[in-house]
């Protein structure tokens, strides 16, 4: 199929929020501020186990400019069966710290600083408790309870409680798979993790402000998230059914992390409570951010695979999902995750992984970019990979023959089947292997490139792929005003960074065909905008576009059909191009938008998009890398990624995505983020970016992207995006490079340097 010329899709546009950002007029919650606002502290549990025995706020109640106190014993009656998790089984404050920074009391004051100092001045004599940090300890029978009283039978999170209609997949169970694994030429069994627990520390962190009001029950919410009505969505079920609409500011960078925001929601809601009419603000520090707010799961599983005639034939294992202290929405992200490993082991028919969700008394997990599918092909892709390694088999050559195509399928985490259509990733894994110089690089299994003095090189490779592209129902308005001569879309996509409101503007005008300096995107609240997941799970290109673009069409038509009525003409032959209509066989006559329609006219479009789980989208991904042989040092050297993005939306922006897939605790997750805990007290030693380390931009290593167009039939543009899996297959491809360098099996998150010298025998 020939690609079509369009006027703005496909070309680059300057973003409609650009100049505000760099010349720093942008408005951010944290400039906000309101009548009578109020600003909520958090007092922070010192140990990761620990009940309180006494628990004194009367010094704190009564210091100048301290509104209120709160704490488990005294909180406002409507609140007492607010929780946190999925399902909410856990309560905000209770009588008891499970990990270091776990708030137990809650102060609202008139200034943030004195705030700050009435937190000290809280008396609390706890008793400490026996934690558990280790997943793998945390699910034995005799292990320490993280949460005693909500599960009182240990520290697996089962049974998991259905909601909003779908019963999450928990086990994924297809085919003979004990059959299968007689049948296998290869077999590998042993146990793997991806434990990194990485922050995705957003430049902005996360801030709530929420005001009660008493008469009507309601709450009014302004958030960072990234996602106005999944974060409306969310508190109404932490909060007991409470309604509530809430606003979004441009968010400063969201990476997955700023969809429920749970702690901070709460945090803030309890205190409005408390203080009816008045607006209760939680911002987080930057440390606070790092140390008490959602980090990437972790994943370990005990799992076996098999291989028949280059072909993974069977899967079968346990897979244990570390929520750490507390998470939002970890049966989503099992659900996803054991999809997306059908995705990529696309000609398995024969499946039995076991999920579970586990309790330890580290910090709380949430939603980041990858969003469960990173966490479990990183553990599983290098036990894959060692079967492919005992088959002799060229990596490149199993990706593309295993990764999922047209007429294969996969269950997605409502327990659906669909049917993979119009999807073939091989050409493009082709053309990046050849950008990336593979088949120059690759020596072989456990083969280095080169070696030069004591410096090793190695390759690797691995993918990733998500049917999160066609998430959830969501719908968009697009109102046309004919005597501005503009369009104003109303939708639930709020900006987080990346444009994609922006390319929103892109998709009317490319419709109306008019100016896009005449399309707004209406301030993005759960009040004026249709319902939607915003961007999140990589699904902006297919479900908003495609929604926006049908609202468009929609306003269109009944703009024509107005028109045609006082033109005697047919909708059919009239056309408009920059706020003007004209008769298709007489272009040259041409009428302003309000001269041909009634004076206080104007069009509203509505559209809708269903959700749709048979395409995913690809991402290939190379690495080299450098390994010090005498000090353990890795350093990444080279890089490629491709995509088949069916029709490119936005130039500037794809290329953002992939260039952001290196930090938010993605693909540098191989070699430097991580969170470092001390097993000793509990503490996160990673409070600040200096301590958690992050890959600067003048560190990047020489980056080719693979750009493909195939242009499938999934919407009107043909488009699928890339979205959140640019760096999710980075870490494993890292791992692989490392072994071929060493010479060695290594899988460690990130790699250390004292981990390579082991792995050689040097320590």
């Amino acid at each position: 199929m020939s690609k079509i010329e369009y006027r703005y899709i496909g070309k680059n546009t300057e973003r409609m929020e650009a100049k505000e950002i760099v010349t720093g007029k942008t408005i951010y919650l944290d400039d906000f501020k309101m009548k009578d606002m109020l600003y909520v502290k958090a007092l922070k549990c010192p140990y990761p186990s620990a009940k309180i025995k006494k628990i004194d706020i009367s010094k704190a109640e009564a210091y100048p400019g301290v509104a209120n106190v709160m704490y488990y014993g005294n909180m406002p009656e409507i609140c007492k069966n607010w929780g946190l998790n999925m399902p909410p089984l856990v309560p905000v404050l209770h009588d008891y710290g499970c990990y270091v920074g776990d708030a137990v009391a809650l102060v609202a004051a008139e200034d943030p600083n004195i705030a700050e100092r009435a937190l000290d001045l809280i008396e609390i004599e706890y008793e400490q408790r026996t934690p558990v940090f280790d997943i793998k300890k945390a699910i034995r029978p005799d292990a320490p309870k993280v949460h005693p009283k909500a599960f009182p039978r240990g520290n697996i999170v089962w049974p998991v409680v259905p909601f909003v209609g779908e019963d999450m997949m928990m086990h994924l169970k297809r085919g003979d798979v004990d059959k299968a694994f007689e049948e296998c030429d290869f077999v590998d069994e042993s146990e793997a993790d991806y434990n990194s627990l990485g922050s995705p520390a957003a430049m902005e962190p996360p801030i709530t402000v929420f005001k009660y009001d008493s008469r009507h029950n309601r709450m009014k919410a302004w958030a960072t998230t990234q996602t106005p009505h999944g974060y409306r969505l969310n508190a109404m079920i932490l909060q007991d059914g409470m309604p509530n609409d809430t606003t979004v500011f441009n968010v400063g960078g969201g990476f997955g992390n700023k969809a429920p925001m749970a702690t901070p929601t709460q945090y803030a809601a309890i205190m409005a409570v408390a203080n009816p009419g008045r607006p209760c603000k939680v911002c987080l520090t930057k440390s606070e951010q790092l140390t008490a707010f959602d980090v990437r799961i972790g994943m370990y599983m005990k799992i076996k695979v098999g291989l028949k005639d280059g072909y993974v034939h069977a899967v079968k294992g346990d897979v244990y999902l570390n929520c750490g202290a507390y998470n939002s929405c970890g049966q989503w992200q099992m659900g996803v995750g054991l999809g997306e490993a059908q995705i990529a082991l696309g000609k398995c028919k024969n499946w039995d992984l076991d999920g579970k969700m586990v309790f330890t008394n580290h910090v709380m997990t949430g939603p980041v970019r990858g969003f469960g599918g990173q966490e479990i092909k990183c553990a599983m892709m290098p036990v894959v990979m060692r079967l492919v390694r005992k088959a002799g088999l060229d990596p490149v050559d199993f990706i593309a023959k295993n990764f999922a195509q047209t007429g294969d399928g996969w269950y997605w985490r409502n327990k659906l089947w669909y049917e993979c259509r119009e999807q073939d990733y091989a050409p493009v894994t082709y053309s990046t292997e050849k950008r990336f110089g593979w088949k120059d690089k690759w020596k072989g299994w456990m083969k280095p490139t080169k070696v030069v003095g004591n410096k090793a090189y190695g390759v690797g490779v691995s993918c990733h792929g998500n049917a999160d592209v066609g998430e959830d129902d969501c719908v968009a308005y697009v109102r046309l005003d004919p005597f501005q001569g503009c369009a104003y879309i109303h939708t639930d996509v709020a900006e987080q960074g990346c444009g994609q409101r922006s390319n929103l503007r892109k998709i009317v005008a490319e419709v109306m065909d008019m100016e896009i300096e005449k399309v707004y995107v209406v301030e993005e609240n759960t009040e004026n905008s249709g319902y939607g997941q915003g961007p999140a799970g990589s699904r902006g290109t297919i479900t908003s576009v495609t929604a926006v673009t049908r609202a468009a069409e929609d306003a269109r038509r009944q703009l024509l059909e107005e028109a045609a009525e006082k033109l005697h003409a047919s909708p059919e032959d009239l056309d408009t191009h920059d706020s003007m209509i004209f008769y298709r066989h007489r272009p040259e006559k041409r009428w302003r938008w309000n001269e041909v329609v009634p004076f206080a006219y104007q069009a509203h479009g509505i559209g809708k998009y269903y959700h749709d789980y048979t395409k995913s989208n690809y991402c290939i991904y190379f690495a080299e890398v450098e390994i010090d042989l005498e000090t353990g040092e890795a350093k990444l050297v080279d890089v490629a990624v491709g995509s088949d993005v069916g029709q490119v939306i936005d130039p500037a922006t794809l290329e953002m995505q992939f260039q952001g897939g290196f930090g938010a605790a993605a693909a540098d997750t191989g070699l430097m983020e991580e969170n470092v805990l001390d097993k000793k007290n509990g503490r996160l030693l990673t409070g600040n970016l200096i301590d958690y380390k992050w890959r600067p931009f003048n560190a990047f290593p020489p980056m080719d992207i693979v750009i493909e167009e195939s242009l499938p039939e999934v919407s009107r543009w043909k488009a699928v995006g890339l979205g959140e899996i640019s760096g999710a297959p980075g870490p494993a491809a890292m791992m692989m490079a490392i072994s071929n360098a060493i010479g060695v099996d290594y899988c460690e998150y990130p790699a250390s340097r004292e981990g390579i010298l082991k792995a050689l025998g040097k320590l």
